[in-house]
């Protein structure tokens, strides 16, 4: 039976206090994947996840089902609501309730794992992976240990579209994973962007003592290059070609467009100050995206909250202006 490890909505400093509220949940039942010894070679799997019970659920499975499933699984949600599918008799599998954001949830995700597993991999609640995804990575890991981190192969793209239907992903991904062969192509060097916060595995080793930056809330825009900017300062982060999957980029559970506007321009300052994420692809991102939502608020695609966005984008640069302008702004807005 899954484990539920109870979270607090309501303090983001410690977000771990033990508040048994789940019913048939023991303090000893909660406490037993904390005690666990550290495994050798083994792999845990953090899904953060909101609004979309049948879409983690499915996830969940397919990782069951991988050819060298993980040794644990860490789903980290914000309401009983978004678990709700989840079967409760799965093994190896921890369910927290805690505070809203990507980067809380991943750095909730990475506290309950600890240090007891050798690979952490994010997946989005809406990515599907091969089911070679896990063991490959394993694989590339063993032979390559100048290698601190990994993404892979995004086979469709849901987040520029409408959004990629759930069997059209599974029947998409289990075509390539029937195909003969696979390509051994790891790519050293590659862009940032990529989309790469849906689907990447470090080493423990190269994260230990890194977070994702809580001044990034909710959408946390750019996170993702954040988290890796700070891991490429301790170890080469490469695309493997083999870990293949589709990105669903499912809208349900996602923020306003006037928030998402803001942190486009916000978060792209913020980090290009920090020094993790080149200025050149944080200032052509934000440029990209304010000449995008200006020019297609007046047609805008019914998918996407144009006009929001742009205002968003407005009220970041008039803040920018009055020397007020921070990523955590957005939780006034």
């Amino acid at each position: 039976m899954f484990h539920f490890e109870a979270g607090s909505l309501e303090t983001q400093s410690a977000p771990f206090h033990s508040i048994n509220e789940f019913p048939g949940q023991s303090t000893a039942q909660a406490a037993g994947v904390r005690g666990e010894a550290a495994q050798r070679n083994s792999t845990a799997v953090i899904v953060s996840t909101r609004g979309r019970p049948g879409i983690v659920s499915s996830l969940v499975r397919q990782l069951a089902a991988q050819t060298q499933p993980p040794e644990h699984i860490f789903v980290i949600a914000t309401a009983a609501a978004d678990v709700a599918e989840l079967n409760p008799n799965q093994k190896n599998l921890t369910v927290q309730i805690g505070r809203p954001g990507s980067t809380f949830q991943r750095n909730d995700g990475l506290a309950l794992a600890g240090s007891r597993f050798s690979y952490i991999v994010f997946f989005d609640d809406d990515f599907v992976p091969s089911r070679f995804w896990l063991e490959r990575m394993a694989a590339v890991f063993a032979s390559r240990p100048d290698i601190a981190g990994l993404t892979g192969t995004v086979l469709a793209d849901g987040t520029t579209t409408a959004g990629v239907r759930l069997d059209e992903a599974q029947s998409l991904v289990k075509l390539q994973d029937a195909t003969p062969g696979h390509s051994d192509v790891v790519h050293d060097r590659f862009a940032y962007g990529c989309n790469v916060g849906c689907n990447m595995a470090f080493r423990y080793s190269a994260i230990k003592g890194i977070s994702f930056d809580e001044r990034l809330p909710a959408y946390a825009w750019h996170e993702d290059s954040d988290f890796r900017g700070q891991v490429e300062r301790r170890g080469l982060v490469a695309r493997a070609e083999a870990l293949w999957g589709v990105h669903l980029g499912h809208k349900q559970g996602r923020g306003r467009g006037v928030t998402l506007g803001y942190s486009q321009i916000a978060n792209a300052i913020y980090l290009g100050k920090k020094g993790t994420v080149p200025k050149r692809f944080l200032a052509g991102c934000a440029t990209k995206n304010v000449l995008a939502n200006a020019l297609r608020s007046f047609r805008p695609e019914p998918f996407v909250d144009r006009r929001g966005r742009f205002q968003g984008n407005m009220m970041a640069l008039a803040d920018l202006v009055r020397g007020r302008m921070a990523p955590d702004r957005i939780s006034e807005l």
